[in-house]
């Protein structure tokens, strides 16, 4: 069966089991232009050089004329059909540059844990996985290809890689036993290696509400794999206020939508495309993408609807946000939404201009003084509007405190004293107003849909 056909025969046993997979996405190809120094495969006559100190298996497809060929000390070079190596004068040839030996990139940088390195089930347009599930979560089925040579690290070893399944080589390891004999093998050590520990046998995701990824233990080498090209640090988000949604390693533009839901009305899948369809799908909120994953918080598990702003920032995600809002509003009883809060970012920074720092030509005491105005001006306006709503016995200001776990090493958020919580919460005499989700001042909102279509009578 060819590699087409194991996809699709993939795809039809996850589907009868509910599962999700992530397929595996580098390779050790000989043909594969990114796996030589020169960001090309070796030129006929040229010199090859593997690495000698590293165990590998390489898949030949082509035929190729060397002078020299350099062979690891433990490794293994597979020949496809009508593959192979021919000797040839070395010389020089006008298409090979430097004419210096090709080296074949060192096979032991593929890490397990590096987001970059797979590519899920689920990835329509429009929609994106945060940065903990764009690797394997505890659910899912992993596929590595059958018509390409691999090489993958599998962590520091501080906790085990757990997922639902392994597809190598041929073979689908659904236990651990058969797995462990796999990866103690002489073939599955030139493929896995590092002093992590995998494991398989956890069930399909059966519950239509969603699974939690179950990957916080590991998040903090996620993102230090992630960020490892920059040197372990996030690039700036070009916003004030930035979000960091759960399972995210740096701060991003936007919004963040959090929903308690009816565990026995919700399905996730239902509600992810539902927001692509209905919402996603129209022009006002073109060049948006969202992120829906089941997380894990104090008061329970919820739904997290992470909306990124394109980097035009149009401030559509606020928008779409205020929409899934008044969806949940409308829908709620339907879709199983108990509740639903929203978070956005602030304002764009000006280009050329960085969080905390002041623009090229701007005025430091008069910006610091109108600022100082304006937030003066903004605490008698949220404490005149408290006292206010208190009165009217519609709505209840407190004081919302959210503690966010940063992994080690990683940039740092900040909580804004400054700005409280909104929440509406149902009174016995009180009818909620037709415009009360119509707060545009504010950066958060909650709305409670089981309530706020009711009326008294």
């Amino acid at each position: 069966m060819g590699w087409l056909g194991q996809v699709l025969l993939w795809l039809q046993l996850c589907a009868l089991t509910q599962a999700a997979y992530k397929l595996w996405v580098p390779n050790t190809n000989f043909d594969t232009d990114t796996n030589w120094s020169q960001n090309r495969t070796p030129c006929a006559g040229g010199s090859i050089q593997l690495p000698a100190d590293k165990m590998v298996s390489v898949l030949v497809r082509g035929s190729h004329a060397v002078a020299n060929l350099r062979l690891p000390l433990d490794g293994e070079l597979v020949l496809a059909s009508g593959a192979g190596f021919s000797a040839a004068e070395e010389g020089p040839r006008p298409d090979c540059g430097s004419g210096l030996p090709a080296l074949f990139r060192d096979p032991d940088r593929f890490s397990w844990l590096d987001p970059h390195l797979w590519r899920a089930e689920a990835e329509a347009p429009g929609l994106f996985f945060v940065d903990a599930e764009r690797v394997p979560c505890v659910h899912d089925d992993v596929l590595f290809p059958t018509d390409a040579s691999f090489r993958v690290g599998l962590g520091p070893g501080a906790n085990p890689v757990r997922v639902r399944s392994v597809s190598a080589l041929g073979q689908t390891f659904t236990g651990d036993e058969d797995l462990a004999a796999f990866l103690a093998s002489r073939a599955g050590r030139l493929r896995f290696h590092g002093p992590g520990a995998l494991r398989v046998g956890a069930e399909a995701c059966a519950d239509p509400a969603g699974c939690e990824c179950g990957g916080a233990e590991t998040l903090p080498w996620v993102c230090a794999a992630l960020l490892q090209p920059r040197g372990g640090r996030c690039p700036p988000a070009p916003c004030r206020d930035a979000l960091r949604p759960e399972g995210q390693c740096c701060d991003l533009c936007g919004a963040l939508v959090s929903l308690t839901y009816d565990a026995a009305v919700f399905d996730l899948e239902r509600y992810r495309a539902r927001l692509l369809d209905t919402f996603l799908a129209q022009p006002q909120y073109q060049g948006l993408q969202a992120a829906v994953s089941k997380v894990r918080r104090d008061e329970g598990a919820g739904v997290q609807v992470v909306l990124l702003e394109p980097e035009s920032g149009t401030r559509g995600a606020g928008r779409l946000g205020r929409a899934l809002l008044a969806d949940a509003t409308e829908h709620g009883a339907a879709l199983g939404v108990l509740s639903a809060v929203l978070r956005e970012s602030g304002a764009p920074l000006e280009s050329g201009s960085a969080e905390g720092q002041d623009a090229p030509g701007s005025r430091p005491g008069l910006v610091g003084g109108l600022a100082t105005v304006g937030l003066l001006v903004l605490l008698l306006a949220v404490l005149g509007t408290g006292l206010v709503l208190h009165r009217s016995g519609r709505l209840r200001w407190r004081r919302h405190q959210e503690a966010e776990s940063q992994p080690i090493g990683l940039p740092q958020g900040f909580s804004n004293p400054v700005f409280h919580v909104a929440t509406w919460e149902k009174q016995p005499s009180a009818q909620l107003p037709s415009a009360a989700l119509n707060v545009d001042s504010s950066t958060c909102y909650f709305v409670n849909p089981l309530f706020a279509a009711q009326t008294e009578v």
